[in-house]
């Protein structure tokens, strides 16, 4: 790869870094075709670009950017996992290929909104409701006190009527 070459590639990742709202590294060492493939599909999926980029190219490109405090982590083979949307999603998926057994996708650490998160971190972003579950879960409890009021309100004509005719049934008895 020639100098220009490179200098266009991190151009294009320090652009894609700036509007991610996460970054993840992992290291992928072992991993089979068929594994990367399926990670590749579901990452896709769930809107997440995925890349190996090389060490000193991706440090160059964070330059600037809020991801620049994820340096430390590169070293070794190095994959990328960038969301601009959902990055619990994101963090679903990764966490998912990383509690395999045989242990070969191992997460390093991310970035979420500027802030450096472990590998702890981010299985607890894992662990989140998507947001459309959230966002579902809050309007059901903005919901809910409509919902009761109206149930009372329509609870109390039937009240009324069940005294009228208590009151009807008992003066008919006299």
């Amino acid at each position: 790869m020639n100098k220009n070459t490179k200098q266009e590639l991190v151009t294009e990742m320090h652009e894609r870094l700036t509007r991610a709202k996460a970054v993840f590294l992992a290291d992928f060492r072992g991993m089979n075709v068929g594994q990367a493939t399926t990670l590749r599909n579901e990452l896709r999926a769930a809107s997440v670009e995925y890349k190996v980029f090389k060490n000193t190219l991706f440090d160059l490109a964070a330059k600037g950017t809020d991801i620049e405090c994820i340096s430390p982590f590169l070293a070794g083979p190095t994959a990328v996992a960038i969301s601009y949307d959902d990055p619990a999603s994101a963090a679903k998926v990764l966490h998912k290929f990383a509690k395999d057994p045989q242990g070969k996708f191992v997460l390093k650490a991310a970035v979420l909104s500027g802030k450096l998160l472990d590998v702890k971190q981010i299985q607890a972003l894992a662990d989140l409701p998507s947001r459309e579950v959230l966002i579902a879960k809050m309007l059901g409890s903005m919901q809910a006190p409509a919902t009761n009021f109206v149930g009372v309100l329509a609870a109390l004509p039937g009240s009324l009527v069940r005294v009228l005719d208590a009151i009807r049934v008992q003066k008919a008895a006299n």
